[in-house]
């Protein structure tokens, strides 16, 4: 006999996002190996400057070898270690943290709480916000892992903010209002908003309108707002980056508020400095009660002491990070624009992205009817056909059908290359296919009914439509 928690479904494994991993991992590419393989662009990986790290290393072989001014402290690291985090790894860790945001805010080293990964932090601040069955709210489409991350273990439950196509996906006071509705409708208590800025899955940055009325927001329902700034290392081109603590600091309804024991940041060195495998995450709070709190759950899981020693040795050189974050993020934007160009060639086009490892892309015109069960339908087919691991839209909870995540940093450029050629390939066939289709119907109609002029127009309209819509080169949404 197991626990409820082994045992129950809530884990969100089961979502087409772990799927496509599970189908890539039975079929990896390789471009020697395995070349008709699944191409992964379903993980938000940057693999794109890790010949800047390996750099540094070569250079500063200390700290790999865990030495001091030449002399081994392996004795020191390899000791149990107080799970409130090293000093100087803390320190070290706020000050790239403000130099990454153009040093408009600052942040104090003892307000920060260090955790293995995004992930847990995500979770432990859960833990101390909200009770099991209180409800968070989240802007859609959001990042699948949250179903994991804040509900699995938690008890918390998800109510989406739903945004739309039509303003680019961004948030709206009525959109704020009818999630806050809809949990109250489900006798659900709201504890917080959560946002990732910049946004995963759609590539940018919010505004400073929008961080305006998140604020304005959980004062006037006195909830908690959690800001999961994990990319904010990732723009590569404007508009800036605008972390919540600037806003803070620039609303003058702001000073002296409880507002400020409410806001709460996340981080991580997964992004910024693709180092995901370090599993290097922080909380940064304002709260004292929750940095109490969450500094004793981070026992759980700590960052080992290597760890900390290594990485206090690369940010603490201030030279080679501000260089190596300018030129991780020309190399993003190139990577960035050389995804939106394969696609656009192949008729298909992006949301307007700046930030991220990723872009937001539109397929809605390739799907067989506007349903989620014909997205389901298009991304097998490019799983299991194109043979390309992209996260489908649905399981982001994303209110329309037909958008897709595409991963691009986390692969060489020439494997990219590949990924655009097959994904012209199949958008080509499938209009040919519409087009054999459209011409057996045309030929079976025409004997029916060939004279009725009127209906033979609206007929030959709606299929050259489609047609062009599968074949036109959309320009993006810049």
């Amino acid at each position: 006999m197991l626990s409820k928690k082994a045992t129950c479904n809530s884990h969100g494994q089961d979502s087409s996002y772990f799927l496509g991993w599970q189908e890539y991992e039975k079929n990896p590419y390789h471009d020697s190996l395995n070349p008709t393989g699944i191409i992964q662009m379903g993980l938000a990986e940057n693999q794109l400057s890790f010949d800047l790290l390996e750099s540094w290393i070569a250079e500063n072989p200390d700290a790999a070898g865990f030495r001091r001014n030449g002399e081994s402290i392996f004795r020191e690291l390899a000791l149990f270690q107080d799970y409130h985090g090293l000093p100087f790894f803390k320190k070290a860790l706020a000050e790239f943290m403000s130099d990454i945001r153009g040093n408009k805010v600052s942040f104090d080293p003892s307000k920060i709480v260090l955790t293995a990964g995004a992930t847990s932090a995500n979770e432990t601040l859960m833990f101390c916000l909200a009770e099991a069955g209180d409800a968070i709210l989240i802007p859609t489409p959001y990042y699948p892992g949250f179903d994991r991350d804040l509900k699995w273990r938690t008890g918390a439950e998800i109510v989406p903010i739903q945004c739309t196509s039509s303003n680019g996906f961004k948030i709206t006071p009525s959109a704020l209002e009818e999630a806050y509705a809809a949990a109250q409708k489900r006798n659900l208590t709201v504890k917080a908003v959560l946002v990732t800025n910049p946004s995963n899955p759609l590539g940018t940055t919010m505004t400073g309108q929008e961080l305006n009325l998140l604020v304005t927001f959980v004062i006037s329902k006195s909830i908690h707002l959690v800001s999961d700034e994990i990319y904010s290392g990732t723009i590569f081109t404007s508009p800036r980056f605008t972390s919540i603590i600037e806003i803070l600091n620039n609303r003058t309804d702001c000073y002296d508020s409880d507002v400020w024991n409410r806001v709460h940041i996340v981080y991580s060195l997964s992004k910024d400095l693709g180092l995901p495998g370090f599993r290097v995450g922080a909380i940064y709070s304002n709260n004292g009660a929750v940095i109490e709190a969450a500094t004793k759950m981070s026992s759980f899981g700590l960052i080992s002491s290597q760890t900390q020693y290594f990485l206090s040795e690369i940010l603490s050189d201030k030279k080679f990070t501000s260089w190596y974050m300018a030129e991780n993020q020309r190399r993003l934007k190139k990577r960035h624009d050389s995804l939106v160009r394969g696609l656009k060639e192949a008729g298909i086009r992006c949301l307007g992205s700046n930030a991220g490892l990723f872009c937001w892309v539109d397929m809605r015109h390739l799907l067989r009817k506007n349903t989620f069960e014909a997205e389901i339908e298009l991304w097998k087919k490019i799983v299991y056909d194109v043979r390309l691991n992209i996260s489908a839209g649905s399981s982001c909870h994303c209110a329309e059908p037909g958008w897709f995540r595409v991963c691009f940093a986390n692969m060489t450029e020439e494997t990219l290359d590949l990924s655009m050629r097959r994904m012209k390939e199949f958008v080509a066939s499938a209009a040919a296919a519409t087009l054999r289709g459209s011409s057996g119907r045309w030929r079976n109609l025409r004997r029916l009914s060939f004279a009725d002029k009127s209906w033979r127009k609206k007929f030959t309209t709606n299929w050259v439509f489609r047609l062009l819509s599968s074949r036109h080169c959309y320009a993006a949404d810049q």
